[in-house]
């Protein structure tokens, strides 16, 4: 019953919010042209938003007191950890502080660490925190986005190089997308009940070079990506509620777009050829009950309204009230709640793979397929040696043909059937698929997938592993860990 319950709010999390962290997935299939070093993690999910990486001699038995190179104890947030050639970079939030932390890659010690005190509390979703976006670096220099502050840059010793303010924001869930680099651009995608937008900062003095309004477009928490068709020039590429657009990387100009997505994107886009792999989670599956029944249980003065005092804190409208009132005024309407229930009843959803040809608004014939079941809610999916793998809450497994959509295996990760936020990452033929418990499994990579290991960290995990080096770079809630295979064995 409790993991029951926890599923639905989790899905719920993800469906209605941002959910951090982190990714609800509908998987679209675009084309990429973008070239990664072998040894480059320094955005969320590694290499233009993979989850792969080339590295090898990779540990598959690991936890607090097996492989450890090295642990460090940080204040919780959702982000994930990014590298440069000899630091990690991690943000934070603790006692109204922004936190940024430059950690030394090889022994985890901290170099420095940046405190800003917000100079706003935006009242989100308890699953999120102002520090959910992970940060991202160009090998020197380090850049954050804060929900309560906007971007902020320092350089490699610590120092302040410029900030940008943003917000406030629009949203009950709260903001997770993260900043990507592109050039001597930072990109940004800050999709919200209202005011949605994606914006390009220099990263060399925080001046805005392009800001373009997403007219229509309502909350997502997908982080983007980037895309070089054949012939043509850098686009940047963002999944939101019901629809995937891409823009001109210099100038911001809206390229093309792809309509037919559902609702509440937590999960970001992957990109293999001239294929995009997007991934949407089902709301269908969490029913939100009738108007007429809420009024019957809630409407205590019979005006055909519902306050926030008169719903009680328990259940769907007690817990995601925010969702439901999208001008924040603690009354919901008619109209606030149907816009609400359509959005979560939307058939739109799954694991879709696109054909990236054409400009402008792109045919239904440029999907290809579309998946849709054990769709995840938060987690991006992952494709690795022509394999796409989903990983849903419960620790379902589903090993898709990117080509056709068919279903290769599904299967459970066995000791490990709890919520999923993390989004795996694969690398030496291993995936690694991490629960909000902390367990991780490392599985033999393949159609069929077999499970080598199953390790416990013994605290929770929302944050995204880096791989590195033959390392392990994982967050949880209390720690950051470094995983290796000590020298001399």
């Amino acid at each position: 019953m409790r993991n029951s319950r926890r599923e639905k709010s989790d899905a719920m999390k993800t469906t209605f919010l941002h959910l951090l962290s982190r990714t609800a997935p509908f998987v679209l299939v675009v084309s990429c042209s973008s070239s990664t070093a072998a040894e480059d993690w320094s955005r969320f999910r590694g290499p233009n938003g993979s989850g792969v990486s080339d590295t090898t001699e990779l540990p598959f038995e690991f936890g607090p007191d097996k492989n450890v190179l090295w642990e460090t104890r940080l204040p919780f947030s959702a982000s994930s950890p990014v590298l440069a050639d000899n630091v990690v970079f991690v943000t934070s939030y603790a006692d109204e502080k922004l936190l940024t932390y430059s950690l030394e890659r090889s022994t985890g010690r901290v170099l420095w660490k940046r405190e800003i005190v917000r100079s706003r509390s935006a009242k989100v979703y308890p699953g999120n925190d102002p520090a959910s976006p992970s940060p991202v670096t160009d090998g020197e220099n380090v850049y954050a986005f804060f929900s309560d502050l906007g971007l902020v840059s320092y350089d490699a010793e610590g120092v302040e190089r410029w900030r940008r303010p943003l917000g406030p924001f629009h949203t009950f869930y709260g903001m997770s997308a993260s900043p990507i680099l592109a050039g001597d651009l930072v990109l940004l995608v800050c999709d919200q009940q209202s005011g949605s937008f994606i914006i390009a900062v220099d990263k060399n003095d925080g001046s805005v070079r392009w800001k373009v309004e997403r007219a229509g477009m309502i909350d997502s928490w997908s982080t983007p990506i980037l895309y070089t068709p054949e012939g043509g020039s850098a686009q940047v590429i963002t999944l939101g509620s019901f629809r995937v657009d891409a823009y001109a990387v210099e100038t911001g100009n809206h390229e093309w777009w792809v309509n037919g997505m559902g609702y509440g994107p937590v999960s970001g886009p992957v990109l293999q050829g001239a294929m995009l792999y997007v991934s949407v989670p089902d709301q269908t599956e969490f029913e939100m009950p009738s108007y007429e029944a809420q009024l019957q249980s809630f409407d205590e003065n019979r005006d055909g309204r519902l306050s926030r005092e008169e719903v009680q804190e328990d259940g769907f409208l007690g817990e995601h009230f925010g969702f439901v009132d999208p001008d924040l005024n603690d009354v919901i309407e008619p109209k606030d709640y149907q816009a609400a229930f359509d959005a979560s009843a939307t058939q739109d959803f799954g694991v879709v793979a696109v054909r990236l040809d054409g400009t402008g608004d792109l045919p239904e014939t440029n999907i290809l397929w579309r998946h849709q079941k054990s769709i995840p809610y938060a987690p991006t999916p992952l494709l690795y040696q022509d394999v796409l793998y989903l990983v849903r809450n419960g620790g379902i497994v589903t090993a898709l043909d990117p080509s056709t959509g068919s279903v290769h295996k599904i299967g459970r990760a066995q000791g490990a059937i709890e919520g999923y936020y993390a989004s795996p990452v694969a690398a030496d033929n291993k995936v690694f698929l991490t629960s909000e418990t902390g367990k991780v499994t490392v599985l033999q990579a393949g159609a069929a997938w077999e499970i080598l290991a199953l390790n416990d960290l013994e605290e929770d995990v929302v944050a995204t592993p880096a791989l590195a080096d033959g390392k392990i770079y994982l967050r949880t809630r209390e720690h950051l860990y470094c995983f290796g295979t000590p020298a001399g064995r």
